[in-house]
C-alpha cells in the first residue's frame, strides 16, 4: 500500500469532522467483510496521518444496528491504523452528568442482538480479554484535554449500548440507572471490541446530548433535541479531537498485544 494510503490514527464520528482533517483525500478501502461505511478521508492534523470514517456514512444513512463494523475496524487496520477515537452522541442516565458535557467512558456492557461482532470464528478459538474496554494509554490523554479545554468532563463512567434504531423505554431505563451506570448509546458495541481484536487501541468521548427517559421529570427524548445538542457542542469535539491526536505518543501499548494468550 502506497504512502498515501497510510495512517497512525484513525478517527470515527459524524461527516461534520471532515473538517479536522487538512488536505483530505477521500479513498475507497475493500475489507474482506464488505464495504465501509463509506470512502474513508486521509490527511494530517498536526503533522500525524489520521484517517476519518464517518461510521454511519456521510448522509447518515445506516443506522446504528446495520452498520458493517467489522468492514470499518478493518478499513483502518490495512491503512496502519494503531490507535483509534471513536467519539459518539450518547444519552445520560445519571442527573449529574448533564447534557453539553462529555463522558470518557471506562466501561461497557452489551445489550445488542444479533450484530456480527468478532473476526475469529475459527477453525482457532480466540477468547480476547475485555475486562478493561478502553485504552489505558488514550484515556489519561482524552481526559487531560477536556479538561484543558474548559469542558464540563467526567473521568469515568460504563455505557451501556442498546441495540436501536429507537430509544429506551422508561423502564428499560429505570432498569439501566438503577445497575449504577451513567451513558447510553448505540454504537460503542462491537466497534470497541473490533478494535481490541485487532490490536488497536480505542478511547471514546461521549458527547451527552440529553437526559435518557427514565430520570424523574425529564420529558422523553426527541431525535431533534439530540442533533441540536450535538451540533452546538461539535466545535468543542473537533477541538478535543485535535488536541488530542497531537498528544498521542509513537510508543507501544499493552492493546496492541491483545492477542497474546488469546488463542488456543
Amino acid at each position: 500500500m502506497s504512502s498515501e494510503l497510510k495512517a497512525e490514527i484513525g478517527v470515527f464520528g459524524g461527516s461534520g469532522f471532515y473538517s479536522l482533517i487538512e488536505e483530505a483525500h477521500e479513498h475507497w478501502i475493500e475489507t474482506p467483510y464488505g464495504a465501509p461505511s463509506d470512502k474513508v478521508a486521509l490527511g494530517e492534523i498536526g503533522g500525524r496521518r489520521v484517517a476519518f470514517l464517518p461510521r454511519h456514512g456521510k448522509d447518515h444513512r445506516f443506522p446504528p444496528h446495520a452498520i458493517n463494523y467489522r468492514a470499518n475496524l478493518s478499513a483502518m487496520k490495512q491503512l496502519g491504523v494503531k490507535r483509534i477515537i471513536g467519539p459518539t452522541a450518547a444519552g445520560s442516565l445519571a442527573r449529574d452528568v448533564k447534557p453539553g458535557s462529555m463522558v470518557v467512558c471506562d466501561q461497557l456492557v452489551d445489550r445488542t442482538s444479533g450484530r456480527i461482532d468478532t473476526f475469529y470464528d475459527g477453525p482457532i478459538t480466540t477468547h480476547v480479554s475485555f475486562a478493561d474496554p478502553y485504552c489505558p494509554t488514550l484515556r489519561p490523554i482524552a481526559i487531560s484535554t477536556l479538561l484543558s479545554l474548559d469542558i464540563d468532563t467526567h473521568d469515568r463512567g460504563t455505557v451501556v449500548v442498546i441495540q436501536g434504531p429507537r430509544f429506551s423505554t422508561r423502564s428499560e431505563s429505570k432498569w439501566f440507572q438503577s445497575q449504577g451506570w451513567e451513558v447510553i448509546n448505540m454504537t460503542q458495541y462491537p466497534e470497541a471490541y473490533l478494535a481490541r481484536e485487532l490490536e488497536m487501541c480505542y478511547v471514546n468521548i461521549a458527547l451527552i446530548t440529553d437526559y435518557d427517559v427514565g430520570l424523574e421529570g425529564m420529558p422523553p427524548v426527541s431525535h431533534h433535541e439530540v442533533i441540536e445538542v450535538f451540533n452546538r457542542n461539535n466545535e468543542r469535539v473537533k477541538a478535543a479531537i485535535g488536541k488530542i491526536v497531537a498528544g498521542i505518543p509513537a510508543g507501544d501499548c499493552p492493546c496492541h498485544h491483545a492477542l497474546q494468550g488469546a488463542r488456543f
